[in-house]
């Protein structure tokens, strides 16, 4: 079953298959290299990987106009659910939650958690299996050594590594994590949005793993 995949800037993904959209982190106002508005965005999930700005993003905005379930940390899903958010999937690292399409499972990532000074439970990568595919978004995070733990559980066909640096791993570090993952496609993200974020991709060339680097609103279907 087709899978398309497009790219909304910064961390933020939409994959579309089989009449569902699952939106990745959905940071598109204030992101000065976005492409798209909140309004133009239908899904019917919003996985949150952790609770900095540049994450949750639009997901209330979102969540209200569409109805979509939100996925993300005990925590995050209470901030929404005093939002008057309805339709919640609260979770935490170590096991999945079946969806309409497939499932989402939330990993360990080595990162912060908090949004306007309220601690938003521990930072997330996020398991996205949809259309038979699965999706390794790594959220924002180091690198770890139970990368290699999580690649081989849910063995991943596309990994999205967050490559800025300062607040994430850089581009050598990347390479090493899509390397442990060894998934058939690395996509590379979190850098460049803001100047405190490497632009210089050059020293991400994992051994063995095809990288896609995409622009803000490119797309492809797998």
């Amino acid at each position: 079953m087709p899978l398309e995949i497009t790219f909304l800037g910064h961390s933020a993904f939409l994959l579309k298959a089989d009449n569902h959209a699952v939106l990745i982190d959905p940071f598109l106002t204030g992101n000065p290299v976005a492409k798209h508005k909140p309004e133009d965005i239908e899904c019917d999930a919003i996985v949150l990987t952790h609770g900095h700005a540049d994450h949750i993003g639009d997901t209330l905005s979102i969540a209200k106009r569409t109805g979509a379930t939100i996925y993300a940390a005990f925590e995050i899903c209470e901030f929404f659910s005093a939002k008057g958010c309805q339709y919640l999937e609260p979770m935490n690292p170590g096991g999945k939650v079946a969806a309409p399409f497939g499932f989402i499972a939330l990993t360990q990532a080595f990162h912060s958690s908090s949004y306007e000074g309220q601690y938003m439970g521990q930072p997330c990568g996020a398991i996205i299996n949809i259309a038979g595919t699965t999706i390794y978004h790594m959220g924002d995070t180091a690198l770890f050594s139970d990368i290699k733990l999580i690649a081989e559980i849910y063995k991943p066909t596309v990994a999205m590594i967050p490559v800025g640096d300062r607040f994430t791993m850089g581009p050598e570090q990347g390479a090493t994590a899509a390397e442990w993952i060894n998934p058939k496609l690395a996509i590379p993200m979190h850098f460049a949005t803001f100047p405190l974020l490497t632009s210089d991709l050059s020293a991400f060339t994992p051994t063995g793993v095809e990288v896609r680097t995409m622009q803000p609103a490119d797309s492809f279907t797998i």
